[in-house]
């Protein structure tokens, strides 16, 4: 790889508006919002980012997720146009 093209890859913690949950991980995001996050070699502070949507408030992952009642609209389309 070509040195000094790449962005800067550190670990970065992304908090869910939603739920409030939060989850570490690595990204090439900035924030000028920082939090302690507790991990096995003690605390350390990370840059923080919310987020609206992750998997804990989406709704398909939740199970919330609307579905559409196509048979009905076909019905609705036939009694109006029939």
């Amino acid at each position: 790889m070509k040195p000094d093209i790449h962005p800067d890859y550190h670990p970065v913690v992304f908090q869910d508006a939603a739920t409030g949950t939060q989850f570490l991980t690595r990204s090439t995001a900035t924030s000028d919002r920082t939090i302690e996050w507790a991990g096995p070699d003690g605390t350390r502070t990370y840059p923080l980012i919310v987020v609206d949507v992750t998997n804990d408030s989406h709704p398909f992952w939740t199970g919330t997720a609307r579905h559409l009642d196509s048979a009905g609209q076909v019905e609705k389309f036939r009694r109006r146009y029939g």
